[in-house]
């Protein structure tokens, strides 16, 4: 977590004295403080192959502010993407806990995980990941009728209009580019008013001058909503536009 140094006030006759707590402080991370936004603990993730135990992830650690973006980089094969899935409660891990809003998902039953996702969390991936019989507009109506919302239509027509894609409302995923696709997924993600964004190689299919714009609308959205986001990206450029860069290597974290 980034740490900011307290800004330097004048003394007074009054001012509280050095090492003193003002009256009214609340320690951080005390009773009463807000949580953090994520909290990754000792995660671990083994699998069992044929030719023996293979570590995906060992005792990977960190907490991500509300609001804050952070890119989680690294090479092929190094666990960023089994990370992704830990983290937003796809899959369980073999050792250490996730902890959304202060609320440990490993606790949870595979209902109460999605309970949690559709709830809280937005997803972006690289394969768009629409449904093919659905409309860009029944796309992202989707996760706002499965929350059971009174309003579906509404706030989906408004947040496709905003991702220029008014137009293009009734249009099924194969009659869109690759870039109009992302943007309904990013439409689908944000209509929930998420708390929490994954975004696991959003330009990945995408030439450079659409991903380029698709990284300006994810960005655009995700400062308007104040959402805390966390990007997968094996895109050093993409990686920098966030706040904070989270590289693991090997499964391990060796930089944050």
């Amino acid at each position: 977590m980034t740490l900011t140094p307290e800004a330097a006030t004048p003394p007074s006759d009054d001012a509280t004295p050095a090492g003193a707590k003002p009256a009214g402080a609340t320690p951080a991370g005390a009773p009463g403080s807000a949580p953090p936004a994520l909290r990754v603990e000792g995660l671990g993730k083994r699998v069992r192959l044929p030719s023996g135990e293979l570590t995906i992830l060992d005792g990977v650690g960190f907490d991500i502010a509300r609001g804050e973006s952070v890119a989680i980089v690294g090479a092929s094969g190094s666990g960023k993407s089994t990370l992704l899935a830990l983290m937003a409660g796809l899959d369980t891990p073999s050792d250490g806990r996730v902890l959304l809003d202060g609320a440990p998902l490993s606790t949870l039953d595979e209902d109460g995980r999605a309970k949690v996702r559709g709830e809280k969390v937005g997803f972006v991936f690289q394969s768009f990941q629409l449904l093919p019989s659905l409309t860009a507009l029944e796309n992202v109506m989707l996760p706002l009728e499965l929350r059971g919302d009174a309003d579906v239509e509404g706030p989906a027509r408004e947040i496709l209009r905003r991702v220029g894609l008014g137009e293009r409302l009734n249009h099924y995923p194969r009659q869109l580019s690759g870039g109009e696709q992302q943007r309904v997924a990013l439409a689908r993600a944000f209509v929930t008013r998420p708390s929490l964004l994954f975004a696991d190689e959003p330009t990945g299919n995408l030439d450079t001058r659409t991903g380029q714009a698709i990284i300006e609308l994810l960005f655009g959205l995700n400062a308007d909503a104040g959402t805390t986001l966390v990007l997968v990206t094996h895109d050093d450029h993409l990686a920098e536009r966030c706040d904070r860069v989270l590289r693991l290597d090997s499964g391990r974290l060796v930089s944050a």
